[in-house]
């Protein structure tokens, strides 16, 4: 009571009778019961528009933006997910097609190879049979020298042996007899 000394005598009436209602004891006042009732449901209420409100319309957007990242996040990952199964894809694919390109190019260098021994050994057989015709043909020559060589000693030996001349159309005849004759032996 101290408090309300200060105020004068206007307060105390009003102090003295909630002094003697206390000791009264207890007593239920439904006025104040519903004074105090309407008040709380007032304070919710103005409670409710001025921070519940504007709280659960800020609670809304976060679980907005919470549930739309959880979206996102999803669809990255699918797209993570489906990124790295188009790229084991193409890997595959890559491989498949280092894999062809090397059986072409082995596949082509055995052919090439083939052809080439093929060809070495056309070129082989046509330098043998052009050193045994060039074989051939200069056994030939030599054989015509040597014929032509022994003819002419024939003739030569036959001059001497005879003694007397012989004449070109003559000795012609003779070597052309000679020669048939050697080439039949």
């Amino acid at each position: 009571m101290p408090l309300f000394a200060g105020a004068g005598g206007v307060l105390e009436p009003i102090l003295h009778l909630f002094a003697e209602e206390a000791e009264v004891g207890f007593q239920l006042n439904l006025f104040w019961i519903i004074a105090q009732a309407g008040s709380f449901l007032l304070f919710l209420v103005i409670l409710y528009f001025a921070a519940f409100k504007r709280i659960g319309g800020v609670l809304e957007e976060r679980r907005a933006k919470i549930e739309q990242g959880l979206r996102d996040a999803d669809e990255a990952r699918q797209e993570r997910e489906q990124a790295a199964s188009e790229r084991l894809a193409v890997l595959a694919q890559a491989r498949n097609e280092a894999e062809d390109i090397l059986s072409r190019a082995q596949k082509v260098a055995d052919e090439s190879r083939q052809r080439d021994i093929t060809e070495t050994r056309a070129q082989l057989e046509q330098m043998r049979t052009q050193a045994a015709a060039d074989i051939a043909a200069e056994k030939d020559r030599a054989l015509a020298d040597v014929r032509s060589q022994v003819a002419e000693l024939a003739l030569a030996a036959a001059s001497r042996v005879v003694g007397e001349t012989m004449t070109g159309e003559r000795e012609k005849r003779l070597v052309k007899e000679f020669l048939a004759e050697v080439g039949k032996k």
